[in-house]
């Protein structure tokens, strides 16, 4: 990740976005805005783990909602990678309560307001710091993956040709 555009966030498909068969809708925007799924993995979020995710919430009235909502069932946790990757996907996410989320943003799209709760369907991180202290909460180094997409040559102004990409991209020793 030499080019400091190219960013690392960690997106969590909360549960509601798990047991509503959301999953493969979700991921697949994101693929599609070529954005590079570095580490993904399905878990089950425990309380001590949702308190760390969120302790800057702590006190204030929807902190303990909030645990019993990201602990109420599997999440999917991914990191993504790619040019402004946190800003992207923040936009693609769309405003935290749904009924503020533009139409096309995956929580206008998916989350609902069911009035004493909102199921908003996406975490997002909303910063570098934000990212990387996320990250490391869920992922150890060793479960995130460079590797090099089919597409990402077409895309490399520097190169001329896939293989040159592959070449520099040290691919082909993998």
């Amino acid at each position: 990740m030499a080019d400091k555009q190219i960013e690392r966030t960690l997106i969590i498909l909360k549960p509601d976005a798990v047991v509503r068969g959301l999953m493969g809708e979700i991921i697949s925007r994101f693929e599609k805005r070529g954005l590079k799924i570095v580490g993904m993995k399905m878990i089950w979020i425990d309380r001590k783990l949702a308190e760390k995710h969120y302790a800057e919430h702590k006190g204030k009235p929807f902190f303990e909602p909030l645990i019993d909502y990201i602990t109420k069932a599997p999440s999917v946790v991914m990191v993504v990678e790619g040019r402004y990757a946190i800003s992207v996907v923040r936009k693609m996410a769309g405003a935290t309560d749904p009924k503020d989320a533009e139409p096309g943003s995956i929580r206008g799209d998916y989350g609902l307001d069911v009035g004493d709760a909102i199921y908003n369907v996406i975490h997002a991180s909303d910063s570098p710091e934000s990212a990387e202290r996320e990250i490391n909460l869920y992922f150890k180094p060793e479960e995130l993956f460079e590797y090099c997409k089919a597409a990402d040559w077409f895309y490399h102004t520097h190169a001329r040709s896939k293989k040159e990409y592959l070449d520099s991209m040290d691919c082909l020793e993998r």
